[in-house]
């Protein structure tokens, strides 16, 4: 939790001091465009689009065997309104690592309790695909 919290801080520090300038002119081309949203990500504490990575989670839960796709919302929790026990929610965590091609510590695996949890977590993480 230290680390988590000198990360933070370490990050605000550098962000404060970053300027980048932007003009119209340089939107129009890709790199510019591609290079604009790495920054962006990287100041959000994001690497991957959100409403991107929260359509893949959605897809990856409707597609698990057990899970009614009629269920799936974005705010759905895997017990409570899915009706999945916990080791159908290891089973779909262990979807997101595929779909995402990251690897979910357990001790943060055990706070993905819904589909909203899962978007955060993946949309924040700079290896996720």
């Amino acid at each position: 939790m230290a680390l988590a919290r000198a990360l933070s801080s370490l990050r605000a520090s550098v962000l404060s001091r970053i300027s980048i300038p932007v003009s119209g002119n340089s939107l129009q081309t890709a790199g510019a465009s591609a290079s604009l949203k790495f920054w962006r990500g990287f100041a959000e504490g994001t690497y991957l689009d959100k409403a991107e990575v929260e359509e893949r989670v959605l897809k990856a839960i409707k597609n698990f065997d057990k899970v009614d796709p009629e269920k799936v919302t974005p705010t759905a929790h895997f017990q409570k309104d899915l009706g999945l026990d916990s080791l159908d929610t290891v089973e779909v965590v262990m979807a997101f690592e595929e779909e995402f091609a990251i690897e979910i510590p357990d001790s943060e695996a055990d706070k993905i309790m819904s589909a909203s949890d899962a978007v955060s977590y993946i949309s924040a993480h700079p290896h996720a695909k």
